[in-house]
C-alpha cells in the first residue's frame, strides 16, 4: 500500500500543518522514503470538533449496528494483513510471527467487544418497580442502564503496534461504548498505523457510520496530546507508556475546569517470587523458563519479569548459576527504538555503577547503530535493595534484577515495600502454601494479576482478565485495559425515575424485546414486565 504520510480527520486525509518526520528501521537506521506531517493544534481542535458532532448520532446506535461495525473493521484489518506485516516489521524490528499473532490478537479483540453487545447485557440493567401504596411514601419506578461519556482520546503504545495502538484495545473499547475516538499516534510506527486507521475508514463508509467517529494524529505528545487531553470536549483518555509522559498527561486531565478519566498504563516491574521447595525441585527449568519470558519481545512487554525474588541457599545459587551459563549465549537484538535503545543502555550503566549490585551476565554484545540490546542480568542483597527504592523502578527492556533474601521474613518484606505493578508471579509448589498464604494478601494489595508458575507476558483475551493494578502501573487501578470489562471505563450510570415506557431505552423497556437478563426487583429476569 502507498502511505501518503497524511493525518486523518473525519475520514479525510490531509496534510499536517506542524513539523514534519521521517519513520526509521531501528534495525539499520534507515528512514523512511516517506515524510509524515504532524498535525496543528487547530487540526486537533478539528478532530475533537467532529469527533463531538459524531457523538450525538454515534451514542445512540443499537448494539447490533456497533457489533457490526467493530466486525467489519476486523475483516477490513485481514484484507490488508500482508501490507501490516511487511510494514511492522520494517518500523519495530519485531519478527513476523509477532506481527501476525498481534493483528490477530487486535482482530480477535475487536470481534471480541462485538459479541459483548451482540449478547446486551453488558450496560447491567437494573429496574426497580413503583409500589405507589408503600407507606408512609410511594416508592417511584426506578431504572438504571449505562451510556456512553463522549468523545475519548487513545494514545498509541510504542512496544505494541497493533494491540495497544490505533485499532487496539483502548479504541475498541470506546468504540464498542458508543465513544469517538481521536487516536495521538505514536511516532515509532506511523506508516503501520497509516494503514489501520485506512481499514476502519473503509469500515466507516462501508456502515454508514459518522466521518467524526474516528481521526488519527501525528504529533508532539507535549503540544498535540496536552492539547487533546484539555480540550473540553474530550470526555476520557486511554494512555500507555512512560511515568513521566503518562504522569504530565494524567495531570492535566484531572486538573482541568471538568476533570476527565485518564486511563494510564505507566510502568510495571511484575515481581516473580521463587519459593523455596520450588526453587529446590525446579531452578535449573525456572532459569530457562524465566529466560524466555524475559527475551519476549527484546524485554519490551510491560509484563516482561524484571525482578525476582527468592532465598538464599544452594538452589538460589543453582538458579543463579544457570543464569550465568544460559545468558552468554542470548543473541543482541533490536529494540523498537533508536530512543528507547538509549534509555535502556543508559540504566544498565547506572546499575553496573552501583556498588550493591553484582552482575550476572550479559548476553552477546549489542550493536549500537542497530539498536540493538543484550541482556544484562544483575543480583542483590535484600537489605541493599530495601535502602534503594529506585532499584524497584521497571528497567524497560531485557533486564533483571534477582533480590537475594535471607529468609521468608525478608523476603515477605521485600513483597511489602513494592509499589503498584500489572502482575506477579509465584512459583510454588506444595509444601510452599503457608508462604504462599502469606504472600497473597500483600501481593493483592500491589498488583492487578497474581499468577503461579509461569510469567505475566501472556494477556488472555479473557472477560475475566485484569490488566491494571495500582499506581503506578495504573492510574485508575479499579479498572482494566484487556477484557470485556475494560468497556466500563467509558461508560457512566444513568437512572430514569417515573419514565414513559415509549421514551426509555430499549433494555428498560417493559417489553424486553431484545431478551435482555436484568435485575428486576432484585432478581434476574429476561421476562417482559406485565
Amino acid at each position: 500500500m502507498n502511505i501518503s504520510g497524511k493525518i486523518l480527520i473525519a475520514s479525510e486525509w490531509l496534510q499536517g500543518e506542524g513539523n514534519n518526520f521521517n519513520a526509521s528501521n531501528p534495525s539499520n537506521g534507515q528512514q523512511s522514503s516517506e515524510t509524515f506531517s504532524n498535525a496543528s493544534t487547530a487540526q486537533a481542535q478539528a478532530a475533537t470538533l467532529a469527533a463531538s458532532q459524531a457523538f450525538d448520532i454515534y451514542s445512540q446506535y443499537s448494539d447490533q449496528k456497533k457489533a457490526t461495525f467493530l466486525r467489519t473493521i476486523g475483516i477490513e484489518l485481514e484484507k490488508v494483513r500482508s501490507a501490516i506485516v511487511q510494514r511492522a516489521t520494517w518500523e519495530t524490528a519485531l519478527p513476523e510471527s509477532r506481527i501476525n499473532g498481534e493483528l490477530g490478537r487486535t482482530i480477535g479483540q475487536l470481534n471480541m467487544f462485538a459479541q459483548l453487545l451482540e449478547d446486551g447485557d453488558w450496560k447491567r440493567p437494573v429496574i426497580d418497580l413503583a409500589q405507589p401504596d408503600r407507606q408512609p411514601l410511594p416508592k417511584p419506578d426506578i431504572r438504571l442502564t449505562q451510556v456512553p461519556l463522549g468523545p475519548v482520546v487513545v494514545f498509541s503504545a510504542s512496544n505494541f503496534p497493533l494491540a495497544f495502538s490505533v485499532a487496539g484495545g483502548d479504541t475498541a473499547s470506546a468504540l464498542a461504548a458508543g465513544c469517538p475516538v481521536i487516536v495521538k499516534n505514536h511516532n515509532a510506527h506511523p506508516g503501520t498505523s497509516e494503514i489501520v486507521a485506512s481499514a476502519i475508514v473503509a469500515a466507516i463508509k462501508q456502515c454508514g457510520i459518522p466521518s467524526g467517529v474516528f481521526s488519527m494524529l501525528h504529533g508532539d505528545g507535549r503540544i498535540i496530546g496536552a492539547g487533546l487531553v484539555t480540550d473540553p470536549k474530550v470526555k476520557a483518555v486511554g494512555f500507555t507508556g512512560s511515568i513521566t509522559g503518562g504522569r504530565a498527561l494524567y495531570n492535566l486531565a484531572v486538573g482541568r475546569p471538568e476533570p476527565i478519566p485518564f486511563y494510564g498504563e505507566l510502568g510495571s516491574t511484575n515481581p516473580v517470587f521463587l519459593l523455596p521447595k520450588s526453587l529446590d525441585a525446579n531452578a535449573e527449568e525456572i532459569a530457562s523458563s524465566f529466560i524466555g519470558a524475559l527475551m519476549m519481545g527484546v524485554g519490551q512487554f510491560c509484563t516482561s519479569p524484571g525482578i525476582l525474588i527468592a532465598i538464599k541457599g544452594q538452589s538460589l545459587n543453582r538458579l543463579l548459576a544457570s543464569l550465568a551459563e544460559k545468558t552468554p549465549a542470548l543473541n543482541a537484538a533490536s529494540m523498537l527504538t533508536a530512543g528507547i535503545c538509549k534509555s535502556y543502555q543508559q540504566s544498565c550503566l547506572t546499575r553496573e555503577a552501583m556498588p550493591s549490585l553484582t552482575k550476572i551476565a550479559s548476553g552477546e554484545s549489542a550493536d549500537s547503530k542497530a539498536s540493538q540490546a543484550q541482556v544484562n542480568l544483575f543480583s542483590v542483597d535484600a537489605v541493599d535493595y530495601l535502602k534503594q527504592t529506585e532499584l524497584e523502578e521497571e528497567v524497560f527492556g531485557p533486564s533483571t534484577l534477582v533480590v537475594c533474601c535471607e529468609d521468608s521474613d525478608q523476603l515477605l518484606a521485600v513483597a511489602k515495600s513494592l509499589g503498584g505493578h500489572l502482575t506477579a508471579a509465584l512459583f510454588s509448589e506444595e509444601a510452599d502454601q503457608d508462604l504462599a498464604s502469606q504472600l497473597l494478601p500483600v501481593l493483592q494489595q500491589r498488583v492487578g494479576r497474581i499468577l503461579f508458575d509461569g510469567y505475566g507476558t501472556g494477556v488472555e483475551l479473557s472477560s475475566a482478565m485484569s490488566h491494571g493494578g495500582p499506581y503506578p502501573s495504573s492510574t485508575a487501578s479499579q479498572t482494566t485495559s484487556v477484557g470485556t470489562r475494560s468497556i466500563e471505563r467509558f461508560i457512566r450510570p444513568v437512572c430514569y425515575q417515573n419514565t414513559p415506557d415509549a421514551l426509555l431505552p430499549i433494555e428498560l423497556k417493559n417489553a424486553n424485546p431484545d431478551s435482555v437478563m436484568r435485575l428486576v426487583n432484585n432478581k434476574w429476569s429476561t421476562d417482559a414486565i406485565s
